[in-house]
């Protein structure tokens, strides 16, 4: 959620900044009503403030008055505490629908994207921040997708995820299931290696906790939500693992914290059909294993990079060609104050499948959190949180079986061998 302070400050740079992200000017409209709500909201603190210092002036009087017994003088001071008191609660009734609705304005309003984002509407507009320069893997005649893989060596069997949930869900068998594993233990061992402290969070999350990171209300639609208990499903482990420190006030000297957490994740997906969801390529189920920084201000950049880094040696371990993308205005995500993500090359789909994304939010997520760290004068300040996927292993595992096929069978990359117990699945 993004400052009063800094709409109010900034109002020019914070218009500028959603039209990046495609607002019109009737959208952008949305910042004046704020802006109007807010001083409703000081005007009636100012008078309820007028009003309720008169009313204790009074309320001492009256001791006074009828010590001194000047009885009528009493009574009407009485009066007018009443009156007084009648004033202040509706000022308060005021105060509350004015809030009410400043709320519900601000918590619609997405991230400012940072003044490097490229200006665009979709896909098409990201930037290439870091190319593939190496030859792409070349497969051999009757070379297979990834969905007839698994079925030829039984390591997936999407017909089984269909009978037991339904489409979109899958079961991984034999060594599909501990290649899965393998890849898991990999990016958690390579992310405490990195200074990350693991952990194991719940899987489903209270209505503050998915607010709190800006899932609500802007991806209500793409959670499933358990409603007789009014909890939902996580879409990532980064709603659960920031929000460990939701309401908390940090020192300064422990920036950055660093976690990371394995969880299954799971999206809804609506809306999605065709032959980009075919096989791994689009699940409402899929494990993940997420990276998270809470990082001072001054840093949080530098940390985004470090994060990128990190995303980019799993795949270069891998034998993965990759590319990452700067995303453009119209096509980040509603928290995000500048993302990038990766892509995979699918050798068997001749395509790019997108695998992570890394992103700083800055004080958006922390501002509705209110997760603050202490700075040296004493001064409660907003941190800056950041995270990324490291990795998401449906499409990884559908990069790996497709680059890596022979026709002897799929070879495993040499640095999950020690984790997967052997070196081909055939």
């Amino acid at each position: 959620m993004l400052e009063l302070n800094d709409i109010r400050t900034n109002k020019t740079r914070i218009i500028s900044g959603l039209r990046k992200r495609n607002w019109d000017d009737s959208a952008t409209g949305i910042i004046d009503r704020i802006l109007n709500l807010d001083d409703q909201r000081k005007s009636i603190q100012t008078q309820s403030d007028a009003l309720l210092a008169e009313r204790n002036v009074l309320s001492k009087q009256i001791g006074d008055l009828m010590r001194e017994r000047k009885q009528q003088e009493a009574d009407e001071a009485k009066i007018r505490v009443s009156e007084l008191k009648s004033s202040i609660e509706d000022l308060q009734i005021q105060s509350e629908k004015v809030r009410t609705e400043l709320e519900g304005l601000l918590i619609t309003v997405p991230n400012i994207p940072h003044e490097s984002v490229p200006a665009g509407k979709t896909p098409e507009d990201n930037e290439v921040a870091r190319a593939w320069t190496s030859p792409l893997p070349t497969l051999h005649d009757g070379a297979l997708p990834h969905w007839d893989l698994a079925t030829k060596y039984n390591l997936i069997d999407f017909k089984l995820g269909v009978k037991i949930t339904g489409s979109g869900f899958v079961v991984f068998r034999g060594k599909g299931a501990k290649l899965e594993r393998s890849l898991i233990s990999f990016f958690l061992d390579r992310a405490i290696a990195a200074g990350y402290e693991e952990i194991m969070p719940p899987l489903l999350v209270n209505a503050d906790t998915a607010r709190a990171t800006g899932q609500l209300p802007d991806k209500e639609g793409q959670m499933y939500f358990a409603e007789r208990d009014e909890l939902y499903l996580i879409p990532t482990a980064e709603v659960p693992v920031t929000n460990i420190y939701r309401d908390e006030i940090v020192a300064e000297a422990d920036l950055p914290i660093k976690l990371c957490g394995y969880t299954p994740c799971f999206r809804r997906e609506a809306g999605s059909y065709g032959s980009d969801v075919k096989g791994l390529n689009r699940v409402h189920q899929f494990d993940k294993v997420e990276i998270v920084q809470l990082a001072h201000p001054d840093t949080s950049y530098d940390k985004l990079q470090e994060m990128v880094e990190h995303v980019a040696t799993l795949l270069d371990a891998l034998e993965l060609p990759y590319r990452i993308l700067k995303l453009c205005g119209g096509d980040m995500g509603f928290t995000s104050a500048l993302t990038y993500d990766f892509e995979v090359y699918s050798a068997a789909q001749s395509r790019w499948l997108e695998v992570s994304s890394v992103s700083n939010f800055e004080t958006f997520q922390s501002n509705r959190m209110q997760l603050r760290y202490k700075d040296a004068k004493g001064k409660n300040r907003l941190a800056h949180t950041l995270n990324g996927s490291a990795l998401a292993l449906a499409r990884i595992v559908a990069a790996l079986l497709e680059n890596n096929q022979t026709p002897e069978g799929i070879r495993i990359p040499t640095v999950l061998q020690p984790y997967t117990g052997f070196i081909m699945i055939s």
